[in-house]
């Protein structure tokens, strides 16, 4: 006979959250950097045995328990096909030379001595216009981190600045699924919440343009002999910008992400064909096909297993050496495992149980926020999605906010403002471990460099305390006035 499902307390819901943080810190002290490649893993299935042994001991059915990590995986499905067609793009453009040209008019253009204020507006505008940071890490990130290195600057400090501004643009577009989610789940209307987020969004950038500012390089920086070099090995011309200009029209015409990265990734691979074909026999490896077919198998090793150049250059060889899906396999296994540990310690109630004494002290819009704000980014490194952070934390507070007569609105904003800019920054949610896949930087390393990401809770938390925009309800909660 099945028991009855208790609720965990306090002390029992620590058990697997205090099990999962130990094993973290020991798995980064013992591996450092590498620990994503498997031991993080590890630490989170075990803590997930642990979560299924404690709620087995509070009544909760062991299939049940194993359907909820089952439907926790289901939802970072696609996630993994994003993170799969993103490895196939960089693979074929790194073979077509698209990167290299993005390299080439990249240090033709920008100056080191204001590099990364430069990357923060770019990834910023461009995310605004499309709605997706995943999409402007993976294609516009990327040659920016290339720019990066051939420029001798911190490729740590670009990463961070790229995701500065991405999350900005993302967090801020009406294209944008987190953008659209963060507002369903609070009941507050699109395009108010457009309007308040930029509130406290404008004045995070600008925080972040002037430290990125700071952290210049001024100095003489003559780029003709790297320059002359990718254009004595590669094509430099507009046909090489063509598979960026596909995913860009794609993107803005709103098809989903996968299906925009894989085209952009096929338009690489034939691409590659008309400006190098040379390299894309070389990468098949068989002389012994007809050339049609040695094409066809270059252009599909690419995308399954990477590009590997050999144009004798060191340099350019060891950053074009690269992608292909079988290089995001290690990531896939880290966002699965998070994500079923995040089903088990949600179905059990473990996020429940940890935010009712925050919800309970929370008795004045400062509180209240800064609940919010706590609760997100705990969402964010216990449940590993980013979306399970907008949507959790946005149902749970919607009493707690009316009570308190603040309109939805406010609630979609902190939420924005929390939920969506931190996931980024918890090496194992999907959103931290796309990044670091993607821009090849652990996030743990770029963590400290992604400005807006960090201070954008803190200046939303700001605002709640000094009482500004926040909006009172009204008859019609959608509309507010302010």
């Amino acid at each position: 006979m099945r028991r009855q499902e208790r609720s965990l307390s306090l002390a029992w819901s620590l058990v697997p959250v205090l099990t999962l943080m130990g094993l973290l810190a020991l798995a980064y002290a013992l591996f450092g950097e590498e620990a994503a490649g498997g031991a993080n893993q590890i630490a989170l299935l075990f803590s997930a045995l642990i979560a299924v042994f404690v709620g087995s001991l509070h009544g909760y059915d062991w299939k049940e328990m194993a359907e909820a990590a089952r439907d926790s995986v289901m939802t970072g499905i696609g996630a993994v096909f994003i993170l799969l067609a993103v490895g196939s793009l960089i693979g074929t453009w790194a073979m077509s030379g698209t990167l290299m040209a993005m390299v080439y008019w990249g240090l033709k253009i920008l100056s080191p001595d204001f590099f990364y204020f430069t990357v923060v507006l770019i990834s910023a505008a461009l995310a605004l216009c499309i709605g997706s940071s995943w999409t402007v890490v993976g294609t516009l990130g990327i040659g920016l981190m290339g720019i990066s290195q051939q420029m001798g600057l911190d490729p740590v400090i670009t990463a961070g600045a790229i995701i500065s501004g991405a999350y900005f643009g993302d967090k801020s577009s009406p294209l944008s699924d987190a953008t659209n989610l963060a507002t369903a789940a609070a009941g507050a209307d699109l395009y108010s919440h457009i309007v308040e987020t930029l509130w406290t969004s404008v004045p995070t950038l600008l925080i972040a343009l002037l430290v990125f500012w700071t952290l210049g390089q001024p100095g003489d920086f003559d780029a003709s002999d790297i320059t002359g070099g990718i254009a004595a090995h590669f094509n430099v011309g507009i046909l090489p910008f063509l598979p960026l200009g596909l995913v860009l029209v794609l993107a803005v015409l709103r098809y989903p992400p996968f299906v925009t990265i894989f085209l952009g990734a096929l338009f690489g691979g034939i691409i590659a064909i008309i400006v190098s074909p040379e390299n894309v026999v070389s990468l098949a490896g068989d002389p012994d096909l007809p050339v049609a077919l040695a094409m066809v198998k270059g252009v599909w090793t690419a995308m399954a297993n990477g590009y590997v150049s050999a144009s004798g250059s060191e340099v350019l060889d060891r950053f074009l050496s690269r992608g292909g899906m079988s290089s995001m396999l290690v990531t896939i296994w880290l966002i699965l495992t998070a994500l079923a540990f995040g089903g088990i310690v949600e179905k059990i109630g473990v996020l429940d149980r940890l935010l009712a004494p925050v919800l309970a002290a929370a008795k004045t819009a400062g509180r209240l926020v800064s609940a919010l704000v706590v609760a997100a980014i705990s969402t964010n490194a216990l449940a590993s999605d980013q979306y399970i952070a907008i949507v959790l934390p946005g149902r749970i507070f919607q009493k707690a906010f009316r009570k308190l007569n603040l309109a939805p609105v406010v609630l979609s904003r902190s939420v924005g403002d929390s939920a969506t800019v931190t996931s980024a920054l918890v090496p194992w949610n999907s959103c931290g471990a796309y990044m670091a896949a993607t821009l090849g930087v652990a996030t743990v390393s770029y963590a400290p460099y992604a400005v807006f990401n960090l201070l954008n809770p803190i200046v939303t938390i700001a605002f709640a305390f000094a009482g500004f925009r926040m909006i009172a309800r009204t008859d019609d909660a959608s509309d507010p006035k302010g």
